[in-house]
């Protein structure tokens, strides 16, 4: 059972999630049978399908044609014919026991014993789906986010017997059809994601129903001062406040009477029109910034920290995998684990055993791996340990950056692709670090790219704006200028979306290089603003004045093509070639004189703002300078000797 024995793919169910999960595993290249009980199941499944390739090929989202990717798909009503020579099944049919108990015992009968069988399941445990199969090690579950085209999360859980065997491949399928997965090793209620947002949603609801908190606070708190994408009360007018109280009622868990009253009235969210806020009369979700007032925001963060002990601590799942479903699967501004080390772990379990002592509720007592991480003064970053250990390096920590020096090159990958890598405050105060800091003398050049494949940078994290004071905003940030000023060569790898502020920050890089697919833009204007981070600057001194105006002026988006054309980038290339495209660049980077390219950068960046008379005085100097250099001889010696020179930058 491995990813090569992987051709051809089987998914049972047309609704939502089903037809999405065909979609983006056609997408990736496979063939594809979808199945459901009736064809006009069927028929709404494909036809959502075909309007979803058309618009992304619209979009220049896709590689391929809408009608190429639609011939890998198969439909069915026939669950034999459908999975008869699958070698990957995927279940998703609606949340009921009984009914995957039936499919997956015909899925015993029509399959062969290599033939891996997932569940979509969301609520239910693997294991007792599993208990339908005489095989249970060939069942996992493989959990997608809805929707699945647009989320890049994949769950990959062990049921009691799923083998490594088989998680392997599942996991090996999902990054073949690029999705993010993360091991759930432990088939426990909720897996990783859901786990850690119930308490999001579930302890202010407890606080508004004891009269301690208002709807508002709790919403305007946690999204404009804690920076989550929404409120809790407004999340679960959008999933359904229903679906909560059902999760919580199956698994057991304490219903907070203000969810209750709302579902016996019948006010289940924005899908009845009316919820914790009201859609019909109503505006909505209508919290302002001032809303927040006093609300104990770390008495919810601390039930979420808690609970993503419960999941390292019982081997669960890694900090790693916890910070990255929350981000990619929730939209969290950060990792919970990551957050944890930051407020410090001892303040946290402080919160916890007091509202424990307080109320005897359940839901505070500690975990014991929280209480083991304090005890042994593991308490976070200032301790040098938590979650993560932090070392001893001089560099970091960081929690938006990834970092790494090889060879001569250093890599920085900016990592926030739940939020296409929206440019923070503090993933700018980390880029500035990184290049302030690092030893340049082990540096030959630097290459920026975007974790996650939609985008470079979508731009700056726009809802910090709301906290900010327009006194702090006039501050340019010191990142974009370090990155200018950087001794080393910089090349932007851009792959999909250079926007606003991420592409100033590509613009403060020497080099770009760009998929075709990608797209550039200043749209600041739409907003009412104008670049901020010397954006105008550099884009008049790199397209002169009709061009830039045309950018921030009209903040429309041009393509790569385009901005090949007008010179904004260096090479507009293939996905399928843009790795190589980029390793040509770094390796003459990489191998040039470092002095040298030094010297030639700061002539080349200093020399635009002065007059040619003085920018020629800095030419003259830098040949001068370079010309006692051993690199010099090094190079002329290699050219007399028809071979490569060795430069060692000195």
């Amino acid at each position: 059972m491995s990813l090569d024995s992987i051709d051809r793919v089987a998914v049972l169910g047309a609704g939502n999630m089903g037809h999405g999960i065909t979609e983006v595993t056609a997408m990736a290249g496979y063939d594809v049978t979808m199945r459901d009980i009736k064809d006009e199941f069927v028929e709404d499944g494909y036809e959502s399908i075909e309007w979803s390739l058309e618009k992304l090929e619209e979009k220049e989202l896709i590689d391929e044609s809408a009608e190429t990717v639609l011939e890998r798909i198969d439909t069915t009503t026939d669950l034999e014919a459908a999975v008869a020579d699958a070698d990957l099944v995927i279940e998703a049919a609606p949340e009921d026991l009984d009914l995957k108990h039936d499919i997956f015992s015909d899925l015993e009968e029509y399959t062969s014993e290599d033939t891996l069988l997932a569940t979509n399941t969301s609520s239910l445990p693997i294991t007792d789906i599993a208990e339908a199969v005489d095989t249970p090690e060939r069942v996992l579950g493989l959990h997608f986010f809805n929707p699945p085209v647009k989320m890049d999360l994949v769950e990959v859980i062990y049921g009691q017997d799923t083998s490594d065997e088989a998680a392997e491949a599942g996991y090996e399928w999902v990054e073949s059809i690029g999705k993010t997965p993360i091991y759930v090793r432990k088939d426990v209620r909720g897996f990783v994601v859901n786990t850690i947002v119930g308490p999001f949603g579930g302890e202010p609801a407890f606080m508004v129903s004891n009269g301690e908190a208002t709807i508002r606070q709790a919403d305007a708190t946690m999204v404009h001062e804690r920076g989550y994408p929404m409120g809790p009360f407004e999340l679960a007018d959008l999933t359904g406040i229903d679906v909560g109280y059902h999760v919580r009622k199956e698994g057991g868990s304490p219903i907070p009477p203000i969810t209750e009253e709302k579902v016996e009235a019948g006010e289940l969210g924005q899908k009845t029109g009316k919820g914790f806020y009201d859609y019909e009369d109503g505006d909505g979700a209508d919290y302002e910034p001032e809303d927040a007032g006093d609300f104990d925001w770390l008495r919810v963060e601390a039930r979420m920290i808690n609970r993503a002990a419960f999941l390292v601590g019982e081997d669960v799942a890694t900090p790693e995998e916890v910070d990255t479903g929350v981000q990619l699967g929730l939209g969290f501004p950060e990792g919970i684990c990551r957050r944890a080390d930051k407020i410090g772990l001892d303040e946290v379990l402080e919160k916890l055993e007091t509202l424990h002592e307080e109320t005897g509720a359940d839901r505070f007592e500690p975990h014991p791996y929280l209480e083991e991480l304090v005890a042994e003064g593991e308490t976070g970053e200032d301790a040098g340990a938590g979650f993560y250990d932090y070392g001893d390096d001089e560099l970091g920590p960081y929690h938006d950056l990834n970092y790494d020096l090889e060879d001569g090159v250093l890599q920085v990958e900016l990592d926030r692709p739940s939020r296409m890598n929206a440019l923070s405050g503090d993933l700018l105060a980390e880029i500035d670090d990184l290049f302030s800091s690092i030893d340049t003398d082990e540096v030959r050049c630097a290459t920026i790219e975007g974790t996650g494949d939609r985008a470079f940078s979508a731009g700056a994290d726009i809802s910090e704006f709301s906290d900010a004071e327009p006194t702090d905003l006039m501050d340019v940030t010191p990142a974009f200028e370090t990155v200018n000023d950087f001794p080393r060569p910089v090349l932007a790898k851009i792959d999909g979306f250079c926007l606003g502020a991420g592409l100033e920050l590509a613009l403060a890089c020497d080099l770009r290089v760009a998929t075709e697919r990608s797209a550039f833009g200043a749209p600041e204007i739409t907003l009412g603003l104008i670049p901020g981070g010397g954006g105008t600057q550099r884009l008049l001194r790199v397209l002169g004045e009709t061009r830039a105006k045309e950018l921030v002026f009209r903040g429309n988006h041009i393509d790569a093509d385009r901005a090949e054309e007008w010179g904004l980038i260096n090479r507009s290339v293939e996905r399928d070639d843009f790795d190589d495209t980029v390793e040509e660049f770094v390796s003459d980077l990489r191998n040039g004189p470092p002095i040298g390219l030094e010297v030639a950068k700061k002539v080349m960046n200093e020399g635009q703002d002065a007059s040619m008379e003085a920018a020629l005085t800095m030419e003259s100097q830098g040949f001068g300078l370079l010309s006692s250099t051993d690199d010099v001889l090094e190079g002329t010696t290699a050219f007399a000797e028809d071979r490569d020179p060795e430069f060692e930058g000195e």
